[in-house]
């Protein structure tokens, strides 16, 4: 006669999952989710709890299978909280458990899809063909590299000035002499060198600042990080790189076009006498200013009142010049996009 085994009902064993806690008051409460769908849930791509969860219901410890009773959950989340109630909250609210695996393929995800946002964003200034993405990657492993090295560097040189500054300190100190008072005063003196010194390092901080690229993380999205890892790029060179240009469309009433642009407080501050000045007081005309933008203007034309023009821009200077024809313009001209980025195919 085989042995009976015996487990306690409100006890489920589940493997495999992707744990969701939540601390209230002085409990954790957990709930077992399929892997991969937490996310998907939270970007609104899922909509579906049957296929977030594993199981319905909330538990204390999801690995001994511990369901957390009724009573915990009113008294953690209100009596109003029901199962549902309680399992968005911690949806939304909860920290995601990652194992190894999920977390190097997580990254390793956001690592290709920040290269492929980069690889499509960048040119070569020469030929404005794009760069693979094998040659985006190793230009970005170059920069990180080279971070790492120097901070490093930076951590090995705070190290020996703080034991330098305290065996000097030491010296000092068993040095002994004078009274009390000198003592202070010397101390005081030493604590305003430093703070002098501090504040020096301050106010040089921002203006040596360049963008450094250190790695993909996977706490941040592609985006932003793919932005960053542009900025580094375009500002260090490890290969010859710039932003690829956007194909605008200006069009905008030949009326409109002749009228002198609206002089600035800070041109008009910059115009301080001479000939210089005078020529920074008159900025010139609402199609100067537009054409400014224009890095290669492609065409332009005058069809009957109204004048288009058709060029290049770098995308930094997409905003500033659509927000200068609105404003100038009075709704009588329009920035239109005809191509986010252009480049050139083998």
């Amino acid at each position: 006669m085989s042995a009976r085994i015996n487990q306690p009902s409100n006890q489920i064993k589940l493997t495999n999952v992707s744990l969701v806690r939540l601390k209230k008051g002085k409990k954790r409460f957990e709930i077992a989710c399929y892997k991969n769908k937490v996310l998907e849930w939270r970007s609104g791509i899922e909509t579906d709890l049957d296929n977030v969860l594993q199981i319905p219901n909330v538990f204390l410890n999801v690995s001994k299978g511990q369901t957390a009773p009724a009573a915990e959950l009113t008294k953690a989340f209100g009596s109003k909280a029901t199962v549902e109630s309680v399992i968005l909250e911690i949806l939304k609210k909860g920290e995601m458990q990652v194992g190894d695996k999920e977390r190097a393929a997580q990254l390793e995800r956001v690592h290709h899809e920040v290269i492929d946002l980069v690889a499509g964003k960048l040119v070569d200034p020469r030929t404005r063909r794009v760069y693979t993405t094998g040659m985006i990657e190793k230009a970005l492993d170059m920069l990180s590299a080279q971070a790492h090295q120097q901070q490093e560097q930076r951590h090995k040189e705070h190290k020996e000035q703080k034991h330098q500054e305290a065996k000097q300190k030491a010296e000092a100190g068993n040095s002994g002499g004078g009274d009390g008072d000198a003592d202070g005063d010397k101390k005081g003196e030493e604590g305003e060198e430093e703070k002098e010194e501090e504040d020096g390092k301050d106010s040089a901080a921002p203006a040596a600042r360049v963008p450094m690229w250190t790695g993909v993380t996977a706490t941040k999205s592609a985006k932003s990080q793919a932005l960053d890892a542009m900025k580094a790029l375009i500002a260090l060179q490890p290969i010859p790189v710039m932003r690829a240009r956007m194909r605008l469309r200006v069009t905008c009433t030949t009326s409109v076009l002749k009228q002198a642009v609206k002089a600035t407080a800070a041109s008009a501050a910059s115009s301080s006498g001479g000939d210089e000045g005078a020529q920074r007081k008159a900025p010139g005309t609402v199609k100067d200013k537009i054409l400014s933008y224009v890095e290669q203007v492609e065409s332009q034309d005058v069809m009957g009142s109204s004048w288009e023009a058709v060029g290049f821009v770098e995308p930094g200077a997409f905003k500033t010049l659509s927000d200068f024809v609105d404003n100038e313009t009075r709704g009588q001209g329009r920035v239109e996009v005809l191509d986010v980025t252009v480049t050139q195919e083998d």
